[in-house]
């Protein structure tokens, strides 16, 4: 009787900066703005090592980046939770994700700090 070894697989995209059409503000409203995106993707539990060494057997985690890329720029967006939400309902839809946390940033609304929202969905 063999027994596979198994463990949480966690896909974690950290710092990934980019420009986005966001806010309310009218300096927001007249050009993209850097923000900063940081998402983890539970993969549930899965064997410790995939049955083989190809990308089939695992969430292509390019496919997540462009994910956030294109939910990040696909428009101009009012409010930071919107963009926030829109983006872990579309990391949710990936295969095989059984969680999302994240967190997008707006890296120079302030002088003197960062705002950011974070979102958990699913299971943890």
């Amino acid at each position: 009787m063999s027994s596979v070894a198994t463990g949480q697989r966690t896909i974690s995209l950290t710092g990934l900066r980019l420009n986005a059409r966001l806010g309310i503000l009218d300096f927001e409203l007249e050009a993209a703005q850097p923000i900063c995106v940081d998402a983890q993707l539970n993969m549930g539990v899965q064997p410790l090592l995939p049955a083989s060494d190809d990308i089939s057997e695992v969430l292509d985690y390019r496919l997540a980046r462009n994910t956030i890329i294109s939910t990040c720029t696909a428009g101009h967006t009012d409010l930071l939770e919107r963009l926030t939400g829109t983006l872990a309902q579309q990391l949710m839809a990936l295969p095989g994700v059984q969680g999302v946390r994240v967190k997008i940033t707006k890296l120079e609304i302030f002088d003197d700090c960062e705002v950011a929202i974070r979102v958990e969905t699913g299971q943890w």
